[in-house]
């Protein structure tokens, strides 16, 4: 894996710079997936938010005959197990660490800053946020699972035990069987996080009523002034 720096899309505050939300991209895509949904979110405080959207490094991807492209982890196989490089994780999570650091540098508090992620990039939201050593606002995991759960049993940090996740999940999701979204989301409230889930009549993707609950969630946390 490209353990460079990562490039970054980004929507600069209009206003004061008071909170940041980092947002991965799935398989294939690139930071600008999710750019456009930014003003569907209708979010009270979204003058002093800078949202930052980064590129996932590329590489091969076995299951898809090699190709190269971007992706947080090899796929290995796609069966039931999901067979998946576990070390591309644990990289790319760290490379989520110095965006959240950056966010720190500028004088935005360590609670101000979410993650969030969809498909793939709910993997390394998850496992990133988890792991983080300092408080974060919080997660958001879209058509994900964890496959690092037990990992994160021993792994996981205590300045993050009480921060908000959102899980979304399409029932019909012929990419991310639902069961394993339900499965990570079972074993997080067994590990006693604040976690929420929601699903919805779609498939790999987001719909209207997603990105409401979505806007409720994320202004909840985020407070306009």
């Amino acid at each position: 894996m490209n353990s460079g720096k990562l490039s970054t899309i980004e929507i600069q505050p209009e206003s004061e710079h008071r909170y940041s939300v980092i947002w991965l991209h799935g398989l294939g895509a690139d930071g600008h997936d999710f750019e456009g949904l930014v003003p569907e979110l209708h979010l009270a405080a979204q003058e002093n938010i800078h949202f930052i959207f980064p590129n996932a490094p590329i590489q091969p991807v076995t299951v898809n005959g090699g190709m190269s492209m971007r992706s947080w982890y090899d796929i290995l196989e796609m069966s039931p197990q999901r067979k998946i490089n576990i070390d591309d994780v644990y990289q790319s999570a760290d490379l989520i660490e110095p965006l959240i650091q950056r966010e720190i540098d500028k004088g935005i508090r360590s609670p101000h800053i979410l993650l969030a992620g969809f498909s793939q990039g709910g993997v390394i939201a998850l496992h990133a946020g988890l792991k983080c050593r300092t408080k974060l606002a919080g997660i958001i995991a879209l058509s994900t699972y964890l496959p690092t759960i037990e990992q994160l049993k021993t792994e996981r940090s205590a300045a993050n035990n009480a921060m908000p996740i959102f899980m979304g999940h399409g029932v019909l999701d012929p990419v991310m069987a639902i069961e394993d979204g339900k499965a990570a989301f079972d074993a997080l409230k067994s590990m006693g996080y604040s976690i929420e889930w929601h699903d919805y009549l779609i498939a790999h993707n987001l719909c209207i009523e997603e990105i409401q609950h979505l806007s409720v969630f994320i202004n909840s946390i985020f407070k306009s002034q």
